[in-house]
């Protein structure tokens, strides 16, 4: 029998420096009804600390994977069952990353590193692998939002056996490109799960930061096919599942 894996995506409203909402973001969404029977939960670009691109909020709220501050949020996660997918921001040294980790459990059990990076994101080092992870005998990759306009991140996950793209994005964006874009996402990702023959599950943020910029989503599940075959609806929260076979 072919393994099974249960993915809930959630679209969350954006959470800036404020670790402890986040969390309980987290452990809000995996005790709800609909989440009782899945195997992952995945969050947001950025999620866990917000995603700012400024000197000052990065500079103080980056985590190093192997700081006392990151192994309190794990501590925090312990009591999910679910696997946990978000983003953050990881320091390494002087180095900062545009990164999504995977905890089971409490436990860190991986990390990628975003591959392609914006203009606005030069204060992040470029990642330059694509690992992928097992759950549940499936084995799934990540690309961070921009990632997917790139065909070869998408396909370093395919070539690995992969049969779930995960995608936490981040569109807060200011309104005239929000409304330019609102519709877009989808056909690019698309393009990513029909030549790859993956499932792509991506989860985002959604509402007003302040008068400029405006978040819509979208968080979805799109078939091999590229076909969307679950949606939150765009400027709400909420979550989406799959059954991936």
């Amino acid at each position: 029998m072919r393994a099974v894996l249960r993915v809930g995506a959630c679209q969350t409203p954006e959470l800036l420096g404020d670790v402890d909402a986040a969390i309980s973001c987290m452990a809000g969404f995996a005790a709800r009804d609909e989440a009782r029977d899945l195997d992952l939960l995945l969050f947001p670009e950025g999620f866990l600390q917000g995603y700012l691109v400024e000197p000052v909020h990065l500079h103080t709220r980056a985590l190093s994977l192997g700081s006392p501050g990151f192994a309190a949020v794990l501590r925090r996660l312990r009591p999910i069952r679910q696997t946990l997918v978000f983003g953050l921001l990881e320091a390494d040294g002087d180095h900062l990353y545009n990164s999504a980790v995977v905890v089971t459990g409490g436990e860190l059990t991986g990390v990628y590193r975003k591959t392609h990076l914006l203009d606005g994101e030069r204060c992040f080092e470029a990642g330059g692998s694509y690992p992928t992870f097992v759950r549940d005998g499936v084995r799934f990759g990540i690309n961070i939002c921009y990632d997917t306009c790139f065909p070869e991140a998408a396909a370093a996950v395919a070539g690995q056996g992969a049969r779930v793209l995960l995608v936490p994005a981040q569109n807060m964006m200011r309104r005239p490109a929000a409304e330019q874009w609102r519709d877009r996402h989808h056909a690019i990702r698309a393009e990513r799960a029909r030549e790859t023959r993956l499932w792509l599950v991506s989860a985002d943020v959604t509402g007003e930061r302040d008068e400029l910029r405006v978040g819509y989503g979208p968080t979805s599940v799109l078939s091999p096919a590229g076909e969307v075959v679950a949606q939150v609806p765009l400027g709400t929260t909420g979550m989406v599942t799959a059954i991936i076979r």
